[in-house]
């Protein structure tokens, strides 16, 4: 399949092009970004070696789908999408954290809880809990935004304020952010018939001062959703909660012995895997948005990407 996993462009006025683990973003004139989402696959901050046919573009429509449905909560940078994976906007600088937010004791938060710790980002978690319990009130636990190849790491309010890297004024503003977003993506969720189990959200700070939400949201690669079709059933049983997230990305490489650690090599993908995990990636889509999805056309990708850009950037 023609996928996009890597992009050189040269637009009018390019100033610069930033590469994170999935996105490449753009500066056009230190006035516009450019976001494309590439099909790369990430997990455990590594990238690996295939790209998955329509991901971008999957990560992309939701990313700006739910940001027209919580403009009215929280200001974002997003102002058009002239392409299946791409997305334009203001100018921002981001914020050097990522504002993880949690409702339930699941993933890297259950992880940590199983191996005895009851601490997480400088915040309690309730003794007595069982892996997908729910949690007595959403905890945010946020995380550094590492540079390309490097991990994210755990961090405390206390230490985000103490190292300057987010001044208090507006930290208190991006946990309000976060709160209100989350409790809208729960309830966007809950109509589709999903648990908004945890996420995370990136801002950034617009020239003239405002702080508005970046990147993507809401998404497989952001979020952790559960079926909430017997949930509780499930969790009395002790048994797996059915999920729609990157979750079941990580879940093969563990299971092929692969965490991102030293030394560990990445499974090899066969076609076979990658086209499954393509299907997934459909699935969260049209189970997240209640809608179809629509293949984009991806026969001359990079060229379709490069003449929708140019059209937009020349009106």
């Amino acid at each position: 399949m023609n996928t996009i996993v890597d992009t050189n462009y040269d637009f009018p006025n390019q100033k610069s092009v930033y590469k994170g683990k999935v996105r490449e973003v753009y500066n056009i004139g230190d006035k516009l970004l450019v976001m494309i989402a590439t099909d790369r696959l990430s997990a455990f901050d590594v990238v690996m070696p295939r790209g998955i046919p329509f991901k971008g573009q999957i990560l992309n429509q939701i990313a700006t789908k739910m940001m027209k449905e919580t403009e009215d909560l929280v200001p974002n940078w997003l102002i058009d999408t002239p392409d299946p994976n791409v997305a334009v906007g203001h100018l921002c600088t981001p914020f050097k954290v990522e504002m993880v937010i949690r409702g339930y004791l699941s993933g890297h938060a259950a992880r940590e809880y199983k191996a005895g710790k009851r601490i997480l980002c400088g915040v309690a978690m309730p003794e007595g809990m069982k892996e997908n319990d729910k949690f007595p009130e959403p905890i945010i636990t946020p995380s550094t935004k590492a540079d390309n190849g490097e991990h994210d790491e755990d961090i405390s309010r206390e230490e985000i304020l103490s190292k300057g890297i987010v001044s208090e004024e507006d930290y208190l503003i991006l946990e309000d952010y976060t709160k209100k977003l989350f409790l809208r993506g729960t309830e966007i969720a809950a109509k589709r018939g999903l648990i908004l189990v945890d996420t995370k959200y990136e801002f950034g700070k617009t020239k003239d001062g405002k702080i508005v939400l970046i990147d993507e949201i809401h998404t497989p690669d952001s979020s952790r959703y559960f079926y909430a079709d017997g949930y509780q059933e499930r969790q009395q049983k002790e048994e797996p909660q059915k999920q729609l997230s990157k979750e079941f990305v990580r879940q093969w490489l563990i299971g092929n012995g692969f965490q991102g650690k030293e030394g560990q090599q990445i499974p090899e993908m066969s076609d076979e895997y990658v086209n499954s995990v393509s299907e997934r990636y459909i699935e969260l889509y049209e189970n997240i948005t209640g809608t179809p999805f629509s293949k984009g056309d991806v026969s001359s990708i990079h060229e379709r990407v490069e003449n929708n850009v140019l059209e937009y950037l020349g009106k």
